[in-house]
């Protein structure tokens, strides 16, 4: 039977073509494959124009929604802040939710981090990170100077001019240079492979040492900041060994640099805790925080940072027209109170080892999968085309396994060498357990197809 929603998928298919410009696909996959044009969904489940049903193992595509589709009560929070005031501008003007969200992420950060400077997107949010630390050595005048920010090989910051230029990952970075000068890239502690061929442990250690050799090769006055993702997203959830960022906190301290998380993927129970740097026992100078803030609803984002470094800038310099929006606000806190009411960070914890057991179990004996990662709701299925040799697949393999998927009803992602899940954290055991069926079917199927029996 024809539904409203299917008579009406041609003409929205060739409007989209016509007048959108759609980013990170290439023109000709677009007009091979066209998009992927959703109507509605609840729980962890959408549906398309055309009626396709699917089961979101991935938190939407960029990991932010948390709480899965449809809640009524953010919508209604948001609607219930929009007509009382929606708007008031930035600067010194601000309101209640916006006031009452500021103390209340002070009280979930890390340590002593309560200082909180509200955007719209994890990008604003890294640029926002990038301008406090150097505005800061600039106004202590101790390192007046120090502009340089030091990130990671197969970094991904975001895709603002200031982020691009400490972005060593997706497509985004290969616009024309140049970038914003004064930033370096270091290597970054891998799992499974990496350019040497030494244990995760090896490389992790070399990782952090290879941090202090570059601040000394460019000189501890000149450098503002060090730039990392707690968990790497880079070929598919990369957790460092637990001694890697309490050396780099330790060389950090040591040279007057301050240390930035990137907590735009992994804050706000994602990995089981409010944020991934509690995995690893260490307080970061500055947090960057975005996507699973208001669980995807309404765009919303912040910075936080300690009140020494607040304090030492006489004014900060930067800008955003929607800074502290009351709806995003008030959406941000009705996400927070959820996941507190619900237990959702310890389901997320508990869920993590579930996942993790169910994965190894059903892709273990795989010939294709190298290695099976993750922590809470956020994992990576790693893909080899020689066991021995941990060699990546260099063709369409991996995709091929993510695309079996999507025709089996599950939404997961290709990232690199990895296939990842990164369900919402309402996701059922029953759903999790739906995701490694399917998984497993799709990477049989692929393995066969291939030749690897």
């Amino acid at each position: 039977m024809t539904t409203q929603s299917d008579s009406n998928l041609p003409a929205l298919m060739k409007s989209a073509l016509d007048h959108m410009i759609i980013p990170i696909v290439s023109q000709s996959e677009i007009a091979t494959n066209g998009l992927s044009i959703y109507a509605r969904g609840e729980g962890c489940r959408l549906w398309t124009e055309d009626n396709r049903e699917y089961l979101d193992m991935l938190g939407s595509p960029t990991r932010a929604n948390t709480l899965g589709y449809g809640n009524q009560e953010i919508a209604k929070a948001v609607y219930d802040q929009l007509v009382n005031v929606h708007f008031v501008g930035t600067a010194a003007n601000t309101t209640e939710p916006a006031i009452r969200l500021a103390e209340k992420l002070s009280e979930i950060l890390p340590g002593d981090l309560s200082r909180i400077f509200f955007v719209s997107t994890g990008s604003e949010a890294v640029e926002g990170a990038l301008k406090l630390a150097k505005q800061y050595h600039q106004a202590k005048g101790k390192k007046p100077r120090a502009y340089k920010v030091i990130s990671r090989w197969n970094a991904y910051h975001g895709a603002t001019m200031g982020c691009l230029s400490v972005t060593d990952w997706l497509p985004v970075r290969n616009i024309p240079d140049p970038r914003v000068p004064g930033n370096s890239f270091i290597p970054s502690p891998t799992r499974y492979r990496n350019p040497f061929g030494v244990t995760d442990e090896v490389w992790a250690e070399m990782c952090a040492t290879y941090l202090e050799k570059q601040i000394e090769l460019e000189g501890p006055e000149n450098i503002a900041a060090f730039i990392g993702e707690p968990i790497m997203q880079a070929h598919g959830v990369q957790i460092p060994t637990q001694n890697y960022w309490k050396r780099v906190r330790e060389i950090c301290t040591k040279h007057d640099i301050l240390l930035i998380c990137d907590e735009v993927i992994t804050g706000f129970g994602r990995t089981g805790t409010w944020f991934a740097s509690e995995q690893f026992g260490i307080v970061p100078d500055i947090i960057t925080m975005a996507k699973a803030m208001s669980a995807g609803y309404v765009p919303a984002g912040a910075v936080a940072t300690r009140p020494e470094i607040a304090d030492a800038i006489p004014m900060y310099r930067n800008v955003h027209t929607y800074s502290g929006h009351a709806g995003a606000m008030a959406a941000s806190l009705k996400v927070i109170e959820i996941k507190e009411r619900e237990g959702l960070l310890l389901k997320a914890r508990n869920n993590g080892v579930y996942l993790q057991e169910a994965l190894r179990s059903a892709l273990g004996s795989s010939p294709i999968v190298g290695e099976v990662r993750g922590i809470g709701h956020w994992h990576a299925i790693d893909f080899t085309s020689d066991k021995s040799t941990k060699a990546a697949f260099e063709d369409e393999t991996v995709k091929a396994v993510m695309n079996s998927m999507h025709e089996k009803g599950v939404l997961v992602t290709a990232i690199g060498h990895s296939i990842e899940m990164s369900p919402p954290l309402i996701a059922s055991r029953e759903e999790l357990d739906k995701a490694v069926e399917v998984a497993a079917a799709a990477i049989d199927e692929v393995s066969k197809a291939r030749g690897f029996g």
